[in-house]
């Protein structure tokens, strides 16, 4: 069965009743259950819930730190390319937005891999507009074969592609998708996405069951947060998780939650999240999914990640630059959006280290892992 299939079973109105009708009973039921199901994941988003957000907090850093240990995976994002055929309302690479636009070329994309090696890091999160002409999957696997002797991970953060477009990249050495469906509001999706291969919402939903089926070790979900109602596209995001971890067992699942930052464009968050709700939502997506990473980017300012540690963050970005050329030539006339936590990855770091976490640069390797053979 695909997600699809699933999440059209769901009615997004319904939810976002049943998830408001919850009683503080309801929550208190669903703290005390083992393994939690869609429902009790509904209490723990409900507004019922904002009263147990401590304990809620207790238990899911009792269940990281069991998982994980108090470990931190660091990475960056690189910028390939800006380039961007698509129309969303919400984005700095809007192919209506007048920024300048820019493809790394192979030796580009090294100098700036050199800076980041440099820095500490041996995981790399490549990003791309969504304009295949541009970066189509040979460009990829160029770039993911020049930086593959050099780095321990490289996922990427792309357009989506089939199954036969992941397993290419794949062979070249990638092992990590992160894809986010923005939204997972049909309506809301097709007015935010009004021109561009983005707006075929089922294609981008089934993206991160094609990679799985092709072979990819981690996978990451994730909705753009400020766009829907965070609680109902916390839920699906989470139902999302819980299909992938059913059918693709073999594949590492992580979570991410970005809230929006200013862009070129202007456009402001139609649901804007609180820093409270944003921790109550981090908190229930743990105790639902134990064993998911859960991913934290420089979107949030340096104090809010440092308070969110203990809630169950297991990676973090550092130091990180949203446009093509941003580290080697410190460009970012062409950027996707504004970070917040401008800390350099040494200091962010050291702030690990005094809270009694290790900063992890590398804890993978694909020899451990062979690629395998395009068909």
């Amino acid at each position: 069965m695909h997600f699809q299939q699933t999440l059209d079973s769901y009615n997004l109105a319904e939810i976002a009743d049943r998830i408001e009708s919850r009683t503080p009973a309801d929550v208190e039921a669903a703290l005390a259950t083992a393994h939690l199901g869609p429902d009790d994941f509904m209490a723990l988003l409900s507004p019922a819930a904002a009263a147990y957000i401590e304990p809620m907090a207790q238990r899911a850093h009792r269940l990281t730190v069991q998982r994980f240990g108090k470990t931190i995976q660091m990475y960056a994002p690189l910028y390939l390319s800006n380039e961007c055929t698509n129309g969303c309302r919400y984005c700095g690479f809007n192919a209506h937005n007048k920024v300048p636009r820019r493809t790394l070329n192979l030796d580009e994309i090294e100098a700036e891999a050199r800076v980041l090696l440099e820095r500490g890091f041996r995981h790399l999160l490549l990003v791309t507009g969504e304009a295949p002409k541009a970066a189509d999957t040979d460009y990829l696997a160029a770039a993911v074969a020049r930086l593959r002797p050099h780095f321990s991970s490289i996922s990427i953060e792309v357009y989506p592609m089939d199954e036969a477009g992941y397993r290419q990249v794949i062979a070249a050495g990638v092992d990590g998708l992160t894809i986010y469906q923005e939204t997972y509001d049909r309506t809301l999706y097709a007015e935010m996405h009004p021109f561009g291969r983005k707006r075929d919402y089922d294609f981008r939903l089934c993206a991160p069951e094609h990679a799985a089926a092709a072979g990819m070790r981690r996978v990451g979900v994730g909705a753009l947060l400020g766009l829907g109602k965070f609680r109902v596209e916390a839920f699906c995001t989470g139902l999302h998780a819980l299909h992938l971890a059913r059918y693709f067992w073999r594949t590492h699942l992580t979570v991410s939650f970005p809230r929006m930052r200013p862009a070129d464009g202007g456009f402001q968050p139609l649901n804007p999240v609180s820093d409270r709700d944003f921790v109550q939502l981090i908190c229930a997506l743990r105790l639902l999914l134990p064993d998911a990473g859960l991913v934290l980017s420089t979107r949030e300012s340096a104090q809010l990640r440092d308070n969110l540690l203990p809630l169950g963050i297991t990676q973090m970005s550092a130091g990180s630059c949203t446009s093509p050329g941003g580290y080697a030539e410190k460009d970012e006339s062409g950027r996707q959006f504004v970070i917040d936590d401008d800390r350099t990855p040494a200091e962010v770091a050291a702030m690990l280290q005094q809270r009694g976490y290790e900063p992890v640069w590398k804890d993978w390797d694909t020899a451990f892992h062979p690629a395998p053979k395009v068909t």
